[in-house]
């Protein structure tokens, strides 16, 4: 694993950056089926190819359940306009409750994934899941979105998070980004989550700007380089790399907090997507974590790693 100091690196295009939005809301009609795409490109060769393929096949039916689904409700305007006056997220995940479409969404993504390649334990979770009621789903819901999914029950828990990538994208799309404020370092603007992975991007007019991206909304949001997307800190930042990797994915280390993001160059690689490129890259996790630091990005596929 190759180690680089922060004041030696990650300096491409800072230059070129003026005023970057601050924000970048997901379009969920076309982020599932492109990370599906990416899913199945980086399974080939790869260690991980069975379980990049399964999760290719969750996000192609991630895609599919869409078609028809009444739109999800978002919170009444005062309480949009509450959230930004004391910077608190738009659709608060502690404060989010299972409805109807959330409903529909979790049976609709039951029925589509029956027909997908998919691993010994995910399918009994999946039967397993299917005749769970109501009461037991919406307990896996705030398991969820607490981040305090069992350890017994992960794969039962993948599909219900599934569902919730596909709620929350869906309301995240409908809000105003211009009305959005940052809420805090490592937190989702939008939702509250946690980053999954930052990329530094290649947009026109943000090229060189940093993103993080969330695992649950898909929101992007723009935060400042070489400080730590955890905790805010500016000190002791450096970045791992696997040896002889192509320099696209490192993990920036942290000494305050002592946990790690991974940066993804999406400005040397236009196709690399927040949480497809987190879940292949997981020997880097493997490598880092021997190193003493702990995992700090937030991808429900990679739960127990």
């Amino acid at each position: 694993m190759a180690k680089t100091d922060a004041p030696q690196r990650d300096m491409t295009s800072i230059g070129e950056v003026v005023s970057p939005a601050f924000v970048r809301l997901p379009e969920p009609l076309q982020l599932f089926c492109t990370r599906a795409a990416r899913f199945r490109y980086l399974a080939e060769g790869h260690d991980l190819k069975p379980y990049l393929l399964f999760l290719a096949g969750i996000a192609e039916a991630q895609h599919v359940v869409q078609g028809g689904l009444p739109a999800p409700t978002l919170p009444k305007a005062d309480a949009l306009k509450r959230a930004r006056e004391f910077s608190m997220p738009a659709l608060d995940r502690a404060r989010f409750e299972p409805d109807q479409v959330l409903d529909q969404t979790l049976e609709r993504l039951l029925d589509q994934v029956i027909g997908i390649d998919m691993p010994e334990a995910a399918a009994e979770a999946l039967a397993r899941l299917r005749s769970t009621d109501g009461v037991a789903r919406a307990e896996m819901v705030r398991s969820v979105l607490a981040y305090a999914i069992p350890m017994e029950t992960l794969a039962d828990h993948l599909y219900v998070a599934a569902a919730l990538q596909v709620q929350f994208a869906r309301l995240a799309a409908q809000l105003d980004a211009k009305s959005l404020v940052p809420v805090g370092d490592g937190a989702c603007p939008v939702c509250g989550g946690l980053p999954a992975t930052s990329m530094v991007v290649g947009w026109q007019g943000a090229h060189g700007a940093r993103y993080c991206g969330c695992a649950l909304c898909g929101t992007l949001w723009n935060y400042v380089r070489i400080k730590c997307a955890l905790c805010g800190s500016t000190a002791g930042i450096a970045y791992e790399e696997l040896e002889g990797g192509a320099g696209t994915i490192k993990a920036e280390t942290c000494k305050s907090c002592h946990g790690y993001v991974k940066i993804l160059h999406q400005h040397q690689d236009p196709a690399v997507d927040p949480i497809a490129d987190d879940v292949a890259s997981l020997g880097l996790d493997l490598l880092v974590r021997e190193t003493g630091f702990t995992r700090g990005g937030a991808n429900p596929f990679l739960v127990g790693y």
